[in-house]
């Protein structure tokens, strides 16, 4: 037992054996990988061009995830000059670089739980072919991961991109066993169904899901950021940070930023060329890069109880132990305000919970703290230990 998972066991205790640890690394079959590395979180970007590289890791990022019509040799290459990493198929090429270190995994093919196309819209691809797909991949290569893309059926049942599987939820268990990390999309702001527009809290419905269904293995999921195919509305800078927060609050390991916009015009790298969503972007992705080690720590359950004053509003947190301190990070599930009312199940007085990146603490006592919410507002708190 290393010393860390030792301290977060005696917090648990100390908590009346409420709190819960939940220890294990979900990539320790791969030891060797960057993605076991309590530094490493990764925040991928998908689909986009090796040229533009260099200004997505001035962006925070540290992954790309797919390469259009490859992975080819030059793609590779260039990857490699500006020390990207990337997940990618396992073609020829691919499988021939399967000693370089920037391929950090396979990559499944995409969104194969939507209807495919064939000259005609069929059924999805069945969840047998995908399972054979990933056995095949394995085989040729164990000692990388392989990430499984599905689509945004994850969140909800009624999407009728499923075509004759929609409202099939129980599809997903059984894709799953054709992966070793799952990842979905669903992007609530530029959504056009009144079901989802709007309603930032299918993200985190979606990481839940999964979560309940992939059987321990790690979950990611995908992040809005331009208008995508909606010309009249795009997330903004704050509706990403919560989008972003509510997914790790619910339990993603990894993040990828959708950058693609479809209509007005076409721009594949879209982010790169809005000077106000790539700073916020920036912002979000130098947080979580710092706060990493946090991040990759063990959760801890049941460690604090939440009351919102408002039922309909609910208020999700999650709690982690690093470094003589407790984070505690929260969001508002919600488009409406609210008061939450933490209390911590540790004993706790006379303490402060700084809010990270606002520039103000509040006092803690009995170990109890309460914070006003807006709506969809997400609070970042480091609580030191007394010394």
């Amino acid at each position: 037992m290393n010393g860390l998972v030792r301290k977060l066991l005696a917090f648990a205790l100390v908590c009346g054996a409420v709190a819960e640890v939940r220890a294990e690394n979900p990539y320790s079959s791969w030891p060797s990988s960057p993605l076991a590395s309590p530094d490493f979180f990764p925040i991928g970007v998908w689909l986009q061009d090796p040229t533009s590289a260099s200004r997505f890791q001035a962006a925070g990022f540290n992954l790309y995830v797919g390469l259009w019509h490859g992975p080819t040799q030059p793609q590779l290459d260039a990857l490699a000059k500006a020390g990207m990493r990337v997940i990618c198929d396992q073609n020829k090429i691919g499988f021939a670089n399967r000693t370089n270190p920037i391929i950090v995994a396979w990559l499944q093919g995409d969104e194969p739980d939507n209807a495919q196309w064939a000259g005609r819209f069929g059924p999805p691809m069945s969840t047998e072919k995908v399972q054979r797909a990933y056995k095949a991949m394995r085989a040729a290569d164990p000692s990388r991961p392989v990430l499984l893309g599905l689509g945004q059926g994850v969140a909800w049942d009624d999407y009728i991109g499923r075509g004759v599987r929609r409202n099939h939820p129980e599809d997903y268990p059984e894709y799953l066993k054709g992966c070793d990390i799952a990842s979905f999309d669903i992007y609530p702001v530029v959504h056009e169904d009144p079901a989802i527009a709007g309603k930032l809290e299918f993200v985190a419905t979606g990481v839940e899901r999964l979560i309940k269904w992939n059987a321990g293995k790690p979950v990611w999921n995908c992040i809005e950021c331009t208008h995508i195919g909606n010309p009249n509305i795009k997330a903004t800078p704050a509706q990403v940070r919560t989008e972003v927060w509510m997914s790790l609050i619910h339990g993603s390991r990894g993040l990828i930023y959708f950058v693609h916009q479809f209509k007005p015009a076409f721009r594949e790298p879209a982010l790169l060329d809005d000077p106000e969503m790539l700073a916020a972007v920036t912002a979000i992705n130098r947080q979580i890069r710092e706060l990493a080690p946090v991040l990759n720590s063990p959760t801890i359950t049941n460690a604090v109880t939440i009351r919102s004053s408002a039922a309909s509003t609910p208020v999700a947190a999650m709690v982690k132990r690093l470094g003589g301190a407790t984070y505690l990070f929260a969001v508002c599930m919600r488009g409406r305000p609210s008061q939450a009312s933490f209390n911590l199940a540790t004993p706790a007085d006379n303490l402060t919970a700084e809010v990270l990146g606002e520039s103000r603490s509040i006092p803690i006592k009995d170990g109890a703290f309460a914070d006003e919410f807006k709506p969809y507002e997400v609070h970042l708190y480091r609580i030191a230990d007394k010394r």
